[in-house]
């Protein structure tokens, strides 16, 4: 017997563009005709390639951490603590104010914005970062230079409510240059003992 029909759409780009109605209105914001719209697809279509819109978004959440939101997992190969949370910070700002991409994390927004009806895609959310702030936390006990006065588990923590903050203010319309000074100043505060340890006199200055 012949096989099924072919699909008549490329599933990758499919995803892609499914992501980026998401990402710029939320989950519960993303209408199915949003969503068919970007994606070029019908109802039955998505149904029969995707699943049903919940199943959607779980594949694009996995595509978002394996694209944009890679630098995170990238980031824990630093060979310094310091060097890890600068670029968790500065990789923050850029995902969150990319001029290609919606404003905000996808993350962060569904965990903010759905409601009761939604609480399985919230709680998927809500495990993506607690997953994200425990590989930082491994690795932060796994490091020898971690800042005095600095715990791993509260390094991460602090690290992650300061990544969640840039990403609101991204979302807000705060400009990429201002979300740098304030990730400086944030970095700057995390590693302040450090300076004074290593150098009383340039830290006084």
């Amino acid at each position: 017997m012949p096989g099924g029909r072919p699909r008549s759409f490329d599933p990758d780009t499919a995803l892609d563009r499914a992501l980026e109605v998401f990402w710029r209105h939320g989950y519960e914001g993303a209408s199915l005709a949003d969503l068919t719209a970007a994606m070029g697809i019908n109802k039955p279509s998505l149904y029969a390639a995707f699943g049903n819109k919940e199943d959607l978004f779980g594949k694009v959440l996995t595509r978002y951490l394996d694209g944009p939101g890679a630098y995170a997992t990238a980031a824990l190969n630093e060979p310094t603590v310091r060097a890890v949370i600068e670029r968790l910070v500065h990789g923050a700002v850029e995902l969150t104010t990319a001029e290609d991409a919606p404003r905000g994390c996808l993350c962060v927004k569904t965990v903010q914005a759905c409601g009761p009806d939604a609480h399985t895609v919230r709680r998927d959310a809500i495990a993506v970062r607690k997953a994200g702030e425990t590989a930082l936390r491994r690795r932060l006990e796994q490091a020898t230079d971690l800042p005095p006065n600095h715990t791993p588990a509260g390094m991460a923590a602090l690290v992650h409510t300061i990544s969640d903050g840039i990403a609101v203010q991204a979302a807000a319309g705060r400009s990429r240059a201002e979300l740098q000074q304030i990730g400086n100043s944030a970095l700057r505060t995390l590693f302040a003992d450090a300076i004074r340890d290593l150098n009383p006199e340039a830290a006084g200055r």
